[in-house]
């Protein structure tokens, strides 16, 4: 666990961080909002203090209340992994900016994450599907998709298209994993 790269980022971002920066083992989290993501991001790029040069991964969370957008960052100035999470977008219209002009890798990424949570990264030039098929109108990751053979569904329930949605049950924000009640 890398203490000093915990102050550094408290003193950097701390009016942007909307939670404390939380560490475990060689992984440290900080939360910001989606419209801040441009301007922390880059600042994380760089700044030579930090350096983030590599984008390692970019995922959708879809917590069943609101979407969320994970990015892990490497750096050489630091022995720590960076977990940023950009929390709070709405189940509804999910967007975030693009960070294709930071990390021009981040384009396929943000593409999977378009393609099965519906998240919209505005400013990605090529924001298309790119595993389900072109007039493919759900998003698989999301919780609110079922499977025409919902194994969790008792047989009496019949069978759900695949393409319909429905609201996740018992969705409320202490709420992050649903369980299925017998």
């Amino acid at each position: 666990m890398d203490r000093s790269l915990r102050r550094r980022l408290e003193a950097r971002f701390g009016d942007r961080l909307t939670g404390p920066v939380r560490q475990r083992h060689d992984q440290t989290e900080i939360r910001i909002r989606p419209a801040d993501v441009p301007e922390v991001m880059r600042e994380l790029h760089d700044d030579p203090t930090l350096g983030f040069e590599i984008l390692a991964d970019l995922a959708g969370v879809d917590t069943g209340t609101h979407m969320q957008v994970v990015f892990h960052l490497w750096s050489a100035t630091t022995p720590d992994w960076l977990r940023v999470v950009a929390d709070g977008m709405p189940r509804d219209d999910p967007r975030i900016p693009t960070l294709t002009g930071l990390w021009p890798g981040a384009e396929w990424m943000e593409r999977e994450t378009y393609d099965m949570f519906g998240i919209i990264f505005e400013g990605n030039r090529d924001l298309r599907r790119i595993y389900m098929p072109p007039d493919y109108t759900s998003f698989p990751l999301r919780k609110d998709f079922y499977l025409a053979d919902d194994a969790a569904r008792s047989p009496g329930g019949g069978v759900r298209h695949m393409e319909q949605t429905h609201a996740p049950t018992q969705a409320t924000p202490s709420v992050v994993r649903r369980t299925v009640k017998a």
